[in-house]
């Protein structure tokens, strides 16, 4: 039989009310449509009706909306990711997840985890030195780090940041492509630089990468170095050889935080060549102090039809 509940949300405010329901309410419509109520509201006050079950989901995401709104501009993703987050966790399980949420604020808004492994994620990456976020693409695993650097450069928590891809792609072959070093590696370093401009800005990124505070690079250029007071992302780390990832993970100085992201089912190396990630999921395991995130096609937060695609592939080569 269905049942109906009234919400008054608070703290009254315009502007929050007008972000949480979007342009012509779209949000408030898309919480009805994927959820399975009917929403009506006058002002702050909203009124849910259905099943009881989806009620409940519709009154616990109404809040969590609300809120988020009241930080940073609610987009459609954002409220296709909370209910695809309150449909595949228990309340209890959300809860025990959030009492270990990280929250990151940036100068262009803030930044959470999307689901129990991106909360995971995060409060790993802000209790350890050396982080893993392992798992296909869309996950966030990048984003986040990017998002966890950029936070701790805010902050002064270091004097650096350095972000670092190996170009695997280039191999023998950066010769033919036009420009100087930089330029040759810069088409594989994109999604760091994509990531940093939207929490940043293109302007400060510019400057601080003319002061050098921001190093975007391969990983050949971290050979010899020991980096201290940084923060460290080795991205696609899936195409280092164990040798390489040995010699990146050895150059971390006092002070310093080193993210490794990678999907070790996306390996460009030669057959000859054993990845580094692989290798080093095995050796690093039990090591005090790193930590290992492993993200499932579930945690992707692109369009729902990446998670599907991922699933198919992984029902054909397993």
């Amino acid at each position: 039989m269905p049942i109906s509940q009234t919400l008054t949300l608070s703290p009254e405010n315009n502007e929050q009310l007008a972000n949480f329901c979007g342009p012509f309410d779209e949000h408030v419509r898309e919480i009805e449509r994927r959820v399975g109520v009917e929403i009506a509201n006058r002002g702050y006050v909203f009124q849910i009706t259905g099943d009881d079950a989806p009620v409940r989901v519709a009154l616990r995401l109404l809040q969590a909306l609300y809120e988020q709104a009241g930080e940073a501009i609610l987009t459609r993703e954002a409220v296709f990711m909370a209910i695809k987050d309150h449909d595949a966790e228990s309340a209890s399980l959300a809860a025990a997840e959030r009492a270990h949420e990280v929250v990151i604020r940036t100068k262009r808004g803030v930044v959470r985890g999307r689901g129990a492994n991106q909360v995971r994620y995060l409060h790993s990456i802000a209790t350890h030195d050396i982080n893993f976020g392992i798992g296909p693409a869309g996950t966030g695993k990048t984003y986040l780090a990017v998002a966890s650097a950029v936070e701790a450069l805010d902050h002064n928590k270091v004097q650096r940041l350095l972000l670092v891809r190996p170009a695997v792609e280039a191999g023998e072959k950066l010769g033919f492509l036009p420009g100087d070093l930089t330029q040759k590696v810069d088409p594989y370093l994109r999604p760091l630089y994509d990531a940093l401009y939207e929490m940043m800005g293109v302007e400060k990124v510019t400057r601080l990468l003319e002061r050098n505070v921001i190093e975007i690079a391969p990983l050949a250029f971290m050979r010899g170095r020991t980096l201290n007071d940084a923060y460290v992302i080795l991205d696609e780390a899936q195409n280092t050889t164990i040798e390489q990832m040995k010699m990146f993970l050895t150059r971390l100085g006092f002070g310093s935080t080193a993210i490794i992201t990678g999907d070790v089912t996306q390996i460009d190396l030669p057959r000859k060549d054993l990845s580094g990630l692989r290798h080093a999921i095995e050796v690093l395991k039990d090591v005090e102090g790193i930590s290992f995130t492993f993200f499932q096609s579930q945690d992707i937060v692109r369009h729902p039809l990446v998670a599907r695609i991922v699933r198919a592939y992984e029902r054909h080569e397993g």
